[in-house]
């Protein structure tokens, strides 16, 4: 076997060096799946020091994957495309452990409701008043759309609902007189007395992360301590700041066993 000649020996150097450290097995390129209660963009833009913290907390690149809306959301969730870190709503996280084997790492703190609300000179105290009249929501199968469809479980007794593409848009038409009442997450009504809340619906686990088999389990860990542990370091404070949340909790698959079936008689499940 003829050896290398010493003028050889940097180039093939070179090359090792680059398959080691170079290589696209080491520095993969995974995909941060945002539930779309914000538009597109403002989802992008909100959640963007999220994924560059997860990015320098695991050596990967990871960016954020916004969609239109919830019916395209469920589409590409339904065919397993393009979301290698999901951070999801209660329903949507049990439907992953169940039909693809994704793996909870962490949870936004504390639980989520969803108000029922009128403009302030609408006075009403019970949901069933609201039949026939005009209600604004994300469209299920959001969170807040199927949370609706369990106010008013008969067929024959609804309100006509107005989809909008996020939460933001339905409370701008409540309050410019479009529609008679909204549906929208509780914190976003949290201290705007100009409205009236006519329910507020059961507690259930907050937005979850969840990873999907694609990542491998040393990453997976990596994200794990970086969101529980980031309330306790400089770097995580300010990426909590940025994106205006308080932290991060422990969480595993356990937490939301059984949330899927909120997702009866959506269309595909």
């Amino acid at each position: 076997m003829q050896k290398p000649t010493p003028g050889r020996i940097p180039v093939i150097l070179a090359l090792i060096y680059g398959f080691l450290f170079m290589s696209p097995s080491l520095a993969a390129e995974y995909r941060l799946a945002i539930q779309p209660i914000l538009s597109k963009s403002k989802t992008e833009q909100a959640y963007k020091p999220l994924a560059d913290y997860l990015s320098r907390a695991t050596g990967h690149k990871i960016t954020v994957k916004a969609s239109m809306n919830f019916l395209g959301y469920w589409e590409s969730m339904r065919r397993g495309n393009g979301y290698d870190i999901v951070l999801d709503a209660a329903h949507f996280t049990d439907y992953r452990d169940r039909k693809m084997k994704y793996t909870v790492v962490a949870k936004l703190q504390d639980t989520v409701t969803f108000s029922l609300v009128t403009n302030e000179d609408v006075l009403l105290f019970e949901p069933e008043e609201l039949i026939a009249k005009k209600v604004a929501t994300i469209p299920s199968p959001s969170l807040g759309g199927v949370r609706l469809a369990e106010l008013f479980p008969n067929p024959l007794r609804q309100p006509r609902i107005v989809g909008t593409p996020n939460a933001q848009e339905a409370l701008k038409k409540l309050k410019n007189g479009e529609v008679d009442a909204a549906l929208v997450p509780t914190p976003l009504i949290r201290g705007d007395t100009s409205l009236n809340v006519v329910v507020t619906t059961e507690p259930v686990p907050h937005m979850a992360f969840s990873t999907s088999s694609k990542i491998d389990p040393k990453t997976r860990n990596a994200i794990r301590k970086a969101l529980t542990s980031a309330q306790k370091t400089p770097e995580g404070q300010a990426m909590l700041k940025a994106i205006n949340l308080p932290g991060f909790d422990p969480a595993s698959n356990a937490n939301y066993n059984g949330y899927a079936s909120l997702l009866d008689g959506v269309w595909g499940y």
